[in-house]
């Protein structure tokens, strides 16, 4: 097992138990564990992985990673709340890889069926086989999971932490714990005698866990709050370890360079690379080499120097012939059929025809930080420092890379400047892996160039879809929408666990077949296209274009119709889900929405429904001497609880600026089977004077809390496509729009 390691000079874990879902009663129980990954030293006494307790106070070993999204902040104080401890005294770490961090909400989430039409006896039996991420070890950050996650369960932890304390307390006082109470890391009891946490631990080691009940949100100091990032001080000072800042006692830097078109390296000759000052070694990883050097510069200057010869792509070379297959997909038959409700097939009597093809293209995380990681190995195994989303998956595809067992290799997860996605891969550890093994014994950061990594990244696939609806007496009666793709989940799912799943990727109509509008004859088609492009799951995933194709054609049917654009979704949302119609009227309200705009301005909205939370965005663009700006965005989204709602406006800000980039800007495009954009300036994001000002609503109307990480980005694109048809008359239907459209 992991080992946590020496945290302070006395360490107290509480306990022996995880938290699992008791969700046939409502609430979180303690029960039948996963083996604790955090292995005492003398002194130290174990009671769960989550919670550690030391004369310093309460450290919490979280199960997420934290790449922006503020998780370990609301983490905390999901523990403190239950706990007793001051929100602002814990201290937060990661935790090791180990299946008792296992993603219980990922499992919940993947259960078939349109998630806000589920009875409560689904809910609740989808959040019991949450409990199946145990045994698959899926320690996972990703899918908006986080709070879904670990809102009951890591309240429940700090109950059951507290009582057991209290039973200790009881002991050693001779009193009954039902006459205690807790305040600020103590037992406090009748008579005023104060007991800390850090004097019990042990012998609250010694307790069985129970079931406790949680407590009622009205007695909530911290959660409903907007609270100080935990990680404010560290990021604010430059002091933060990013997996890009690990240093090690004598370590080397090493630059990579492997094939730009994702296929062989028939050859190299690293001839006048060798005799360069500061090269060490030159390493051939494969299907490319990487240069150990003194620094990471010198290694990557290295790599100039060595000449190459690449062999083909496995895939066809260029743009167009990359979205042929897909385009064949979307003229067969269907892969599946995940929506149809009434007859899409025949148009209903006296309704107009609307249709429309749209495309979006493939697209890079671009992450602010490259791709890295550091790793050694030694006479214990492997060690790697990376920031990742998926450290159980780290572990065991480095582990075959090195020829070990995985219980021998650690996994020190740092912060991450950015994820979306692109840090659930593994192959950047993989590579470090393989340099490692040429260095027995010396610690190694490989660190990616810019080049390199958007060359190499697992994109989010080109898509394209085919919409036809039809509208009668003003609203919409009949949608057939179908979407081809080549599927993110057999391609990430093959390289993360060995095996591709069968049948139909959901993925690829998700943010089509399940969106809250009450139109009749409602049907979606998957059409999944055979392209070996290297994709994944980015940010939204498939919500990302799909959004962009359901609500640019809504849009298209409202006018159709004659109707108002949103007051059209409005009509259509408050019929099937009042949800989604109560975020399109707050932004409504919001934005003073009256239909009408001025001569040079343009107003579009956008309603997604994404991991459980409705999202609706109004965008405004000015026309500003023949240039566009868009200068202002309103967003309410309704996750059903705000634990911190700074943290959850931040996201919804976070979502809005990526949807916006991609929207306006960003695009991989191929040549000779290499991805033609490789910096920046190649492929530019939102910049600081192309951003909007933005307002923020949210609501709580949900029963069930949802997620708020990806859902802010899928309404951008349309909200945006369908403000500049507002100002221009011209229907956007191709990603991105600078294509049509010149941006200020």
């Amino acid at each position: 097992m992991s080992r946590i390691g020496k945290i302070a000079r006395r360490t107290f874990l509480i306990g022996s138990a995880a938290v699992v879902g008791g969700v046939a009663i409502g609430a979180w129980y303690v029960s039948r564990p996963a083996p604790n990954p955090l292995t005492p030293q003398e002194g130290e006494a174990s009671l769960n992985a989550f919670v550690v307790i030391d004369g310093n106070g309460v450290t919490l070993v979280a199960p997420r990673a934290e790449m922006g999204q503020g998780v370990r902040t609301t983490w905390a104080a999901l523990l403190a709340e239950e706990l007793d401890v001051n929100w602002e005294d814990i201290k937060v770490i990661h935790g090791p890889a180990a299946a008792a961090y296992y993603n219980s909400a990922m499992m919940a989430s993947a259960l078939p069926g349109i998630e806000y039409r589920k009875s409560e006896f689904t809910r609740n039996l989808g959040e019991a086989l949450g409990v199946i991420g145990k045994v698959f070890e899926m320690q996972i950050t990703g899918g908006s999971t986080a709070m879904r996650d670990g809102y009951e369960r890591m309240r429940a932890t700090g109950a059951a932490a507290r009582e057991m304390l209290k039973e200790a307390a009881a002991k050693r006082l001779d009193v009954k714990a039902r006459d205690l109470r807790t305040e600020g890391g103590a037992v406090i009891a009748p008579d005023g005698t104060r007991l800390t946490y850090s004097e019990l631990a042990a012998d609250a080691a010694a307790q069985d866990p129970r079931d406790v009940a949680l407590r009622d949100p009205s007695q909530w100091r911290y959660l409903g709050k907007s609270l100080p990032r935990v990680d404010i001080v560290e990021k604010s000072t430059g002091t933060a370890t990013f997996g890009i800042d690990v240093r090690v006692e004598g370590m080397k830097f090493a630059a990579l360079k492997v094939s730009p078109r994702r296929g062989a390296m028939n050859g190299f000759d690293a001839s006048a690379a060798r005799t360069m000052p500061g090269v060490e070694q030159i390493v051939d990883v494969g299907d490319g080499v990487a240069v150990v050097a003194s620094n990471t510069w010198l290694a990557m200057q290295a790599l100039e120097a060595i000449t190459f010869d690449w062999g083909p792509a496995p895939y066809p070379a260029t743009t167009d012939a990359i979205f042929a297959p897909i385009a064949a997909a979307l003229g067969a038959e269907p892969t599946a059929t995940p929506r149809d409700d009434g007859d899409a097939s025949t148009v209903p009597d006296g309704a107009t025809v609307v249709e429309a093809d749209y495309s979006a293209p493939y697209l890079a995380h671009a992450t602010m930080e490259p791709m890295n990681a550091t790793a050694l190995i030694d006479a214990d195994g492997l060690t790697i420092w990376a920031g990742n989303q998926g450290p159980t998956i780290l572990r065991d595809r480095c582990a075959e890379v090195a020829g070990l067992d995985a219980d021998q290799v650690t996994v020190h997860t740092t912060y991450m400047g950015g994820g979306f996605g692109r840090r659930g891969e593994v192959d950047f550890g993989q590579y470090a892996t393989r340099v490692a093994m040429a260095l027995p014994g010396v610690p190694v950061q490989l660190t990616w160039s810019r080049e390199e990594d958007m060359t190499h990244d697992f994109y989010r696939p080109g898509t394209m879809a085919r919409m036809r609806g039809a509208v009668k007496n003003g609203t919409a009666v009949m949608l057939d929408a179908q979407v081809a793709s080549p599927s993110p989940s057999q391609q990430a799912l093959k390289r993360w666990m060995g095996f591709a799943p069968g049948g139909p990727d959901n993925v690829i109509t998700e943010g089509l077949a399940n969106q809250p509008y009450a139109i009749p004859n409602y049907r979606c088609r998957n059409h999944q296209a055979d392209v070996a492009v290297p994709i994944g799951f980015w940010r939204s995933v498939g919500n990302s274009h799909n959004g962009f194709y359901m609500e640019s054609f809504m849009d298209e049917m409202a006018h159709a119709a004659g109707a108002d654009p949103l007051d059209f979704r409005l009509d259509l949302a408050r019929r099937e889900w009042a949800p989604a119609a109560g975020v399109l009227q707050a932004v409504k309200d919001m934005s003073g929405w009256t239909g009408q705009t001025p001569d040079g301005t343009g107003r579009g909205v956008a309603m997604c429904y994404a991991f459980g939370t409705p999202v609706a965005t109004v965008i405004e663009v000015q026309d500003e001497g023949g240039a566009i700006r868009i200068a202002k965005a309103w967003m309410a989204c309704d996750p059903g609880i705000a634990l911190d709602p700074s943290i959850i406006e931040a996201q919804m800000f976070g979502g809005l600026v990526y949807g916006l980039s991609a929207a306006m800007s960003e695009e991989i495009t191929f040549d000779n089977g290499i991805a033609q954009q490789e910096n920046f300036p190649d492929y530019e994001a939102l910049r600081i004077h192309q951003m909007p000002q933005v307002e923020v609503r949210i609501l709580e109307t949900l029963p069930h809390i949802s997620g708020v990480g990806e859902p802010g980005t899928p309404g951008a694109a349309p909200a945006l496509a369908n403000a500049l048809f507002d100002l221009t008359g011209k229907r956007a239907r191709q990603l991105p729009l600078n294509k049509m459209f010149d941006f200020i």
